[in-house]
């Protein structure tokens, strides 16, 4: 399974005559230019499906050629070019905790709004156009069961993920990353999405309490994102906790799962303009372009992830909107980090460590115990 099912079951969508009336009004003479744009992606059909559906009608729309650059994360990369004096990307992609220290650093430029039309400002909220970046994904990591498994009355939330009695079957949990399945835990045993960080070595205690009941019944901890799709549809699982993008290319594919919004913890990634880049003029065009309502919806069904533009509903297939995090109903139902829980992930311990190490130790340790 992946993103190339989004981009194959949405053909008819992302047609020619599709894209030619989404960028009928792109030709306006702030978006026009020339020359190119160096733009950071994450390869395979992530960058397949966004070259394809947005980059070559950017292109057509403004007459500026996009090239593309690919590598699993941005952040190295960015950090090494800045420090060497030496720009070679204009836009990248970066994770949200990693925002805050590349703002400090100098390193990114600010948006400019002045770029962007009415049906992008008020369809992406304002606190997902920051100052020196805007909201390019939001992916969640979610309870996704396999209905062949419950076909009624199905688990719908984390506290029926716990309940072995009621929803028997193979369970599979995230076993790299071990905050999550903390949050998960904690919800399960019933704290509030607002009480739920700063995870304090009580609420850690807590967790992982609660994780002992659990733990017998996890048959593989799985660490690689195409992981828990694929041992759902092989029966391997009958539920697990799961990327949506992965869960939404299968069930666009008609694999028989059901997504569970309820308790799915949010994470941000970032469109960003990087100062002293070579084309940065080209690069705030393009930043207005995909932000565009219609062309969000196309990079949606192009990669399979959303970002924040509620605008883009308006050029969707109706199937798919109870299947994305933008949509409202979701939307309520998930949790986020604030800014002010991502300041206490990484504000330094006593012993020199970030909190965000101290709970990844923790995590471990009992992973091995």
């Amino acid at each position: 399974m992946s993103r190339r099912a989004v981009i194959q079951s949405s053909a008819a969508l992302l047609s020619a005559s599709f894209v030619a009336q989404v960028t009928a009004a792109f030709g306006q003479e702030k978006l026009a230019g020339s020359g190119q744009v160096v733009i950071f992606s994450y390869g395979g059909s992530f960058t397949d499906g966004i070259r394809r559906h947005v980059y070559e009608p950017f292109t057509k729309a403004t007459g500026i050629k996009v090239v593309d650059v690919v590598a699993d994360f941005a952040e190295p990369q960015v950090k090494a070019m800045h420090q060497a004096g030496r720009v070679d990307w204009d836009v990248a992609i970066i994770s949200s905790p990693s925002y805050p220290e590349l703002r400090e650093a100098g390193v990114l430029r600010p948006i400019d709004y002045a770029l962007w039309d009415d049906e992008a400002l008020k369809g992406i909220p304002e606190p997902d156009r920051l100052e020196s970046a805007v909201v390019a994904i939001r992916n969640a990591t979610m309870l996704v069961y396999d209905e062949r498994a419950f076909p009624k009355n199905g688990p719908k939330n984390w506290a029926d993920f716990w309940n072995v009695k009621a929803f028997p079957g193979p369970r599979g949990l995230d076993g790299s990353v071990g905050w999550r399945p903390m949050l998960f835990a904690l919800m399960a045993d019933g704290v509030a999405h607002k009480d739920l960080w700063p995870l304090t070595d009580d609420k850690i205690d807590r967790a992982l309490k609660k994780l002992d009941e659990i733990k017998q019944h996890i048959t593989k901890w799985w660490t690689a994102g195409g992981e828990p799709i694929q041992l759902l549809i092989n029966r391997e699982y009958a539920l697990t906790s799961a990327a949506d993008g992965r869960a939404l290319t299968a069930v666009q594919q008609g694999a028989p799962l059901r997504m569970v919004w309820d308790g799915a913890t949010m994470g941000l990634t970032y469109w960003t303009v990087l100062e002293g880049g070579p084309n940065s003029e080209n690069a705030q065009k393009f930043i207005a372009f995909v932000n565009r309502a219609g062309m969000a919806a196309a990079f949606t069904l192009a990669t399979g992830y959303p970002g924040p533009n509620a605008n883009q509903l308006n050029y969707l297939p109706a199937k798919l909107a109870p299947l994305i995090s933008i949509n409202p109903d979701n939307a309520a139902k998930t949790f986020s980090m604030s800014d002010a829980d991502i300041a206490w992930n990484l504000a330094k311990r006593p012993d020199g460590k970030t909190n965000w190490d101290h709970v990844q130790e923790r995590w471990l340790a009992w992973r091995t115990r």
